[in-house]
C-alpha cells in the first residue's frame, strides 16, 4: 500500500521555526500541508491512501518591547520575560534576540478612497521594501472591488516597486478579502518569520468575508498583520460609514497578531511610518516554550508576556505580541518523534503523529 506523508508543525510566531525539522514544511498553525512523498497511484488496484501529520509542541510568541516614548528597547535577556498561557506561567525553553529573515505580503489598496494618497503610499512602499535583506521574500496583493496576487514571492522587491508605478486608483474596497488572499499565498513562504502589510485606509465596502470571520482566521494563522494608512481622524466629513471605522477594524485584526496598525495622520507621514514597521520586524525577541497544558483538545489559549522591569528605566514597558494560538487537536494519535533543532542542539520539538 502506498502511502503518502503530510507533516504540520504547529507552531505560534516565527524567527528560527524554520530550523526545528529539516525534512518538514513549516505550516500554517491550523491547515497548512505540505507533501513531502509523491502523490499516490491512482491505480484502481492500489489500496487506501493513509495521510499522516505531525504536531509540535514547541510554541513560538514573537514579542516587541517599547518604552513610554515608542522607542524600542533591545538587549533584554531571557530572565526578563514571564510568559503565562491561560494564567499559568510557562518555563521559556528557547530565547532569541537575533534577527532572521523575512516572508513578507505587501497587501496595496487602490480602492477609489486612495485616490489622492496613492503617491504617497507607493512612496511608502518602497520605503518597506528597501529594509529588506537579500534573504528575505515578499509578494504583492493589489485590491480594489477584488483582491488578487499580482507578484508571487520574489527576493527582488524592485519587482513590487515597479508593478506599484503602473497602479490607478478606482472602485470599490476588498480588504477583507486581500487579507484571506495573503494568507493563502503566505503558505508557500520560505522562511518561518512572516507578516503582512497593509497600505489602506482600512474602509471595507466589498468583502465576501466578514470582520469576524477574518479575525478568526488570522488567530489561526502564524503571520503577524500590520497596518499602515492615512484614517484622516480630524476630517471625518464626507467619508464614508467604512472609512470612519477603518482604524478600528484594522487595529483590532493587527493586535490579535502581535502586529500593530500605525495611523498617519496625513500622506506625507506614510514613508517614515513605513520605515518603522521595517524597522520593528527587525527587533523582536521570540519566546519558545512547552505548554504545561497537555491536553490536545484544539481550544484556543490566551498567552500574555510580562517584562521585569529593566534597569534605569522609570516606567513599566509596554509588550506587544500574539494574544494566543490553538494547540492541535489530538485525534488519532499513534506515535510521536522528536528532533533536535539543528542551530540548536539543546532545543528540541516532539512530533505527533496522527493518520487521517
Amino acid at each position: 500500500m502506498k502511502r503518502r506523508a503530510c507533516a504540520y508543525i504547529r507552531s505560534v510566531g516565527c524567527a528560527a521555526a524554520y530550523v526545528l525539522f529539516s525534512s518538514v514544511a513549516l505550516a500554517q498553525t491550523q491547515s497548512e500541508q505540505k507533501s513531502v512523498e509523491p502523490t499516490p497511484s491512482t491505480d484502481s488496484q492500489q489500496g487506501p491512501v493513509a495521510t499522516f501529520h505531525a504536531y509540535t509542541d514547541l510554541v513560538l510568541i514573537p514579542v516587541t518591547a517599547t518604552d513610554t516614548l515608542n522607542r524600542f528597547v533591545l538587549g533584554l535577556q531571557k530572565q526578563d520575560f514571564h510568559l503565562y498561557e491561560d494564567g499559568v506561567e510557562q518555563n521559556v525553553a528557547h530565547f532569541s534576540g537575533e534577527d532572521a529573515p523575512l516572508s513578507v505580503g505587501v497587501l496595496f489598496d487602490e480602492s477609489g478612497s486612495m485616490d489622492y494618497k496613492l503617491r504617497t503610499s507607493r512612496d511608502a512602499a518602497a520605503q518597506l521594501l528597501n529594509t529588506f535583506t537579500n534573504e528575505d521574500e515578499v509578494f504583492l496583493v493589489e485590491f480594489a472591488g477584488l483582491a488578487k496576487v499580482s507578484i508571487g514571492f520574489t527576493a527582488h522587491p524592485e519587482e513590487i516597486q515597479s508593478a506599484l508605478k503602473n497602479v490607478h486608483a478606482g472602485g470599490l474596497t476588498a480588504m477583507l478579502d486581500a487579507i484571506d488572499t495573503g494568507l493563502l499565498e503566505m503558505k508557500k513562504a520560505k522562511n518561518s518569520r512572516k507578516a503582512l502589510v497593509i497600505v489602506s485606509d482600512g474602509g471595507d465596502n466589498r468583502s465576501r468575508y466578514t470582520a469576524a470571520q477574518i479575525e478568526s482566521l488570522v488567530r489561526e494563522a502564524d503571520v503577524q498583520i500590520y497596518a499602515m494608512g492615512v484614517f484622516e481622524p480630524f476630517f471625518s466629513f464626507g467619508q464614508t460609514p467604512e472609512e470612519i471605522s477603518g482604524p478600528r477594524l484594522l487595529s483590532e485584526i493587527a493586535t490579535q497578531t502581535g502586529g500593530r496598525a500605525f495611523a498617519a495622520a496625513f500622506p506625507g507621514d506614510l514613508p517614515s511610518v513605513a520605515s518603522r514597521i521595517g524597522v520593528e520586524l527587525r527587533n523582536q525577541y521570540v519566546l519558545g516554550y512547552y505548554p504545561t497544558n497537555k491536553a490536545r483538545d484544539g481550544k484556543y489559549r490566551r498567552v500574555e508576556v510580562k517584562i521585569a522591569q529593566a534597569p534605569g528605566l522609570s516606567s513599566p514597558l509596554k509588550v506587544h505580541r500574539r494574544l494566543g494560538y490553538y494547540p492541535a487537536s489530538d485525534v488519532g494519535v499513534f506515535g510521536r518523534v522528536q528532533q533536535a533543532c539543528d542551530c540548536c542542539p539543546q532545543l528540541t520539538a516532539t512530533f505527533y503523529l496522527h493518520d487521517r
